[in-house]
C-alpha cells in the first residue's frame, strides 16, 4: 500500500522519513489515536508478512489484532504507546503481562519510518516500563523467516530461548527474550 493513495486527503499530511531521532516523540496511546494505530498496522502488515506467512495469514491477522475490538483495550490499560513524527503516529507498540515477564505483542513502524530509530525510540520506552513495573524480561515472538525482526531484537540483545510450531501450515514463532537486568546496567 502506498503512502498516498486516492480519495484520502489525509494521508497528504504524512511526514517524510525522519532523520532525527529526536523529532520521534513516544506517548501512550489515546482513544484519540485507535484509527492511527489500526492504520499502522494495516500499512506494516503486508510488506512484512506477505513474503513470510503469505496473503491469507496477513488478512488473518488484520482481522484478528488489528480491528478496534482487539485495540481499544489495550489503549485503555496504558498498554498501547505510539511513536509520532510531526503529529503523525508512525509506530506502534503493545505490551501485556506473561507470568512475571513483560511481553511485546506489537512493535510495527511504517516502512517509509523504519531504520530511523522509530522502533528503537519505541522499544526503550516498553523497556522502561517493564523495569519501572518490576519485571525481570522481555518476552516477544516473530515468525521463523522474519529475518528483519530477527535482526532487530538480536541488536538490542534479544535472544532465543524457543521455538513454537504455529500450526497447520503456518509459520513457527521464535520466541526471545532480553534479560532486563543487562539491560538496567546498559542504561
Amino acid at each position: 500500500m502506498s503512502d498516498q493513495q486516492a480519495g484520502d486527503p489525509g494521508r497528504d499530511r504524512r511526514p517524510g522519513p525522519v532523520a532525527d531521532p529526536d523529532e520521534v516523540i513516544v506517548r501512550s496511546a489515546t482513544g484519540d489515536d485507535l484509527d492511527a494505530v489500526l492504520d499502522v498496522g494495516r500499512r506494516t502488515w503486508p510488506p512484512t508478512y506477505e513474503p513470510v506467512a503469505g496473503a491469507d495469514y496477513v488478512q488473518m491477522g488484520l482481522a484478528k489484532w488489528w480491528t478496534a475490538d482487539a485495540v481499544i483495550p489495550s489503549i485503555r490499560r496504558g498498554r498501547t504507546l505510539v511513536a509520532e513524527v510531526a503529529g503523525v503516529v508512525v509506530g506502534v507498540a503493545t505490551h501485556g503481562v506473561l507470568g512475571e515477564d513483560l511481553v511485546l505483542w506489537k512493535l510495527y513502524v511504517l516502512p517509509g519510518h523504519q531504520g530511523h530509530g522509530v522502533g528503537r525510540r519505541l522499544l526503550k520506552a516498553v523497556c522502561d516500563r517493564a523495569v519501572e513495573f518490576g519485571h525481570p524480561r522481555i518476552v516477544l515472538s516473530h515468525l521463523d523467516g522474519n529475518e528483519q525482526a530477527r535482526a532487530f531484537y538480536a541488536r538490542h540483545g534479544f535472544v532465543e530461548t524457543h521455538r513454537e510450531s504455529g500450526g497447520s501450515g503456518l509459520p513457527t514463532n521464535v520466541w526471545v527474550a532480553l534479560d532486563l537486568t543487562a539491560y538496567q546496567e546498559s542504561a
